[in-house]
């Protein structure tokens, strides 16, 4: 997705056709409804959805911590992949990404990904401050929960 192994990756099987599966992941700004941390997104720069090098803010709370964080979209693949690079105050934080393809009978693959982009003294500093001890475990916690929160939208009958 941004062109490097990312450090966690999260892949499911959704009993649901491709499309209804891109229309649920495809879009940042609808993160809120999946993410256990995001609470909005709302898109900046006179961008106004997904699209290469559209920028967005990120709203996020985990417990009483609150932050926002900016996003720019740098993979768009309209039905296949988006990814986006996640910065704080100018420092580059992480890439975080879905693909989205045919896995045949229906059902659709869909793999979370998330890149660790900050260096030694941010990344130590951003941990205790976020409440977090383990970020790859926690991020691919985060990632199966959005996954699984898809999954449910997409199986239910109300979005057949």
């Amino acid at each position: 997705m941004s062109g490097t192994t990312p450090d966690v990756e999260v892949t499911i099987d959704i009993a649901a056709p491709t499309g209804r599966v891109w229309d649920l992941i495809g879009d940042p700004s609808r993160m809120a409804e999946w993410s256990p941390e995001c609470d909005r997104v709302t898109w900046i720069g006179g961008a106004s959805g997904p699209a290469l090098g559209a920028r967005f803010r990120g709203h996020n709370t985990k417990g009483w911590r609150q932050w926002t964080t900016t996003g720019t979209v740098i993979a768009y693949q309209v039905g296949t992949e988006v990814a986006w690079h996640v910065d704080f105050l100018g420092l580059a934080v992480a890439d975080w990404g879905y693909r989205v393809e045919d896995a045949g009978n229906g059902t659709t693959r869909v793999t979370g990904s998330f890149t660790d982009r900050r260096n030694a003294v941010f990344g130590a500093l951003s941990r205790p401050t976020r409440g977090v001890s383990d970020t790859l475990a926690h991020n691919r916690a985060g990632i199966s929960t959005t996954l699984e929160r898809v999954r449910t939208a997409a199986e239910s009958p109300a979005t057949r």
